[in-house]
């Protein structure tokens, strides 16, 4: 099937409008959470064929915070994010599919901690609307999971009654509005 000009629109990311926000188990009881705010990027959407959907997102760690300042400096210190040596983390899409409705699952290589892996996305996209102030605007809304320990953050503490100060696995969700000119 031949690709027409028309099929694929270039976003970018709104990034007043735009946060990634996470949590990850604290004494193996609660949940700790944290946002980083600080995303650019662009996505290449092909009407006519979402596989060839492109993807490319920075992240700035320096950004990052779980709105307590001890806390975030140890997340950005060499035990965890080491944000002197690795500011941004980046995704770069490598497959789409749609999976109903306005629903896509993302395959895509997530750079963190100086590491590559795979971190695959459940991901829901608003219907495209007219903004108010020019152009187009779509909302995002991508899932994931993936395990520190795979990004070499494996910076723990052993906790006296069993277990771990700090779990493994860090969920997060990414809300994005993209911005398309007229």
């Amino acid at each position: 099937m031949q690709q027409t000009a028309t099929s694929t629109k270039t976003y970018t990311i709104d990034e007043a409008h735009s946060t990634i926000r996470f949590w990850v188990r604290h004494l193996m009881i609660s949940k700790v959470h944290g946002e980083i705010p600080d995303i650019t990027g662009a996505v290449v959407y092909d009407e006519a064929n979402p596989s060839e959907t492109k993807i490319d997102v920075t992240i700035k760690l320096e950004s990052l915070t779980t709105r307590q300042e001890q806390r975030d400096g140890h997340l950005k210190s060499a035990d965890f994010f080491d944000v002197a040596n690795f500011p941004t983390m980046t995704y770069k899409s490598t497959g789409v599919t749609k999976a109903g409705g306005e629903t896509f699952t993302v395959n895509g290589d997530l750079t963190l901690h100086g590491v590559t892996k795979p971190v695959p996305l459940t991901v829901e996209v608003s219907p495209e609307i007219t903004s108010p102030f020019g152009g187009f605007k779509v909302g995002v809304t991508a899932k994931g999971v993936l395990n520190r320990e795979d990004f070499g953050m494996g910076w723990n503490q052993v906790l006296e009654a069993g277990g771990f100060a700090v779990g493994k696995e860090v969920t997060f969700e990414i809300d994005l509005e993209l911005d398309r000119p007229a």
